[in-house]
């Protein structure tokens, strides 16, 4: 069949091509140890699992309402207010299919053609994508680790230009698992009021900031009615597959984002709505209790990775990714990624699929027991060994 034009050359992704190499390496018997995929290893607690049941007994079976249910939405205001200080109303809330829906309705909705979004590398990779596709111009700016993957001041007004609409910011980062000061996210709430721009801050690691406190960006002083904040229950409450995430923004944005899912997927699967409010008013203990563990897997792993020869990884603060330098083994993202999977069984990300500043590193998720993580370390150093060998 004849794709549209627009498609007719599309690859998938670096990050794409591994997850399509481990699919078929399980197919034939021989799965790797999968440090490659941002997924929590524990499943959805089980109350959660028991209140959509529950729902769905008393007959919530129908068409929900299209910016989510109103309880859903209460209790997404008061998870924010009770944690980060954010306060808002259910009419600023908006629930998604997920927080890469979020993203894309509100790109759809905030960009005019040519309309320019900055985007900090290294970055989620389906951001720049999504500013494409919705008409925009992602304009990725180099960042460096000593200053946590986060542009100076200076860096954002030397890359802006008349075109410039909004910033795109993801804290705790993905790939990077760095976490933004407040005097960093200050500097950007600075630079964002000057220039008059959108900020859509993608917060879905907030529950995950290890050295210190996360920072709402929305809840920054003048911040509220210019940022669109993505969160979701995925990564916090482990629920992935129940697809669900939304938005705090003003209400006219939000209103617009009803209209426009009227026509896409005509509201969130409503058994999903409902293990989820169960999920964000009943379970802030389970939730640290996770981040907890996951910040110790870091801390482990960290030590392991910084012992072997031509590895370096700063210290772990947020998210459930490392991001070490593999630049002492004296091969590429790409080659050190593929060459660890075919020869070693176990799949990390090329740094280079999250933009060119990210070559020189790979993403480990600590998205699996600590004797696993264990396990793929052992077999990660005589890797290392091997190629220093060579």
């Amino acid at each position: 069949m004849k794709l549209a034009e627009r498609y007719s050359n599309q690859k998938p992704s670096g990050m794409i091509r591994i997850f399509q190499a481990i699919e078929k390496m399980t197919a034939e018997g021989h799965p790797p140890l999968n440090l490659s995929i941002g997924e929590p290893d524990f499943v959805t607690e089980p109350d959660i699992v028991d209140a959509a049941a529950r729902a769905a007994k008393e007959g919530f079976t129908h068409y929900p309402p299209l910016p989510g249910f109103l309880d859903l939405r209460e209790a997404v205001c008061a998870y924010w207010e009770r944690h980060h200080g954010l306060k808002s109303s259910p009419g600023e809330v908006y629930i998604s299919v997920g927080g890469l829906h979020a993203a894309w309705l509100a790109l759809q909705a905030l960009l005019n053609p040519g309309d320019e979004v900055l985007i900090f590398e290294p970055y989620f990779t389906p951001y720049a994508a999504q500013v494409g596709e919705n008409g925009g111009v992602p304009v990725t700016l180099r960042t460096s680790e000593a200053n946590g993957f986060a542009p100076t001041l200076e860096e954002l007004r030397a890359a802006a230009t008349p075109r410039t609409r909004g910033i795109l910011l993801n804290f705790p980062g993905n790939p990077s698992g760095r976490v933004l000061s407040r005097k960093q996210m200050e500097e950007i709430a600075a630079f964002a009021e000057e220039r008059d721009l959108f900020v859509l801050s993608d917060e879905v690691y907030e529950s995950m900031a290890f050295n210190g406190r996360h920072t709402c960006f929305a809840a920054l002083p003048g911040m509220k009615e210019r940022t669109v904040l993505i969160g979701g229950v995925s990564k916090s409450h482990c629920m992935t597959g129940w697809r669900l995430g939304y938005i705090i923004a003003p209400a006219n944005l939000v209103q617009t984002l009803c209209v426009n899912s009227s026509f896409q997927t005509y509201g969130v699967n409503t058994l999903s709505q409902k293990g989820a409010c169960y999920a964000l008013n009943t379970q802030d203990a389970k939730v640290r209790e996770r981040s907890a563990v996951f910040a110790a897997r870091m801390r482990a792993v960290e030590e392991r990775l910084n012992a072997m020869k031509g590895i370096a990884c700063h210290p772990a603060e947020g998210a459930f990714y490392l991001f070490p330098s593999i630049k002492g083994t004296g091969l590429s993202s790409e080659e050190f990624a593929w060459r660890l999977l075919q020869e070693a069984g176990v799949a990390v990300l090329p740094g280079s699929a999250f933009g060119a500043t990210g070559e020189g590193y790979i993403r480990i998720a600590c998205t699996l027991s600590q004797d696993d993580l264990m396990k793929a370390m052992d077999r990660m150093e005589q890797f290392t060994r091997t190629c220093a060998q060579e």
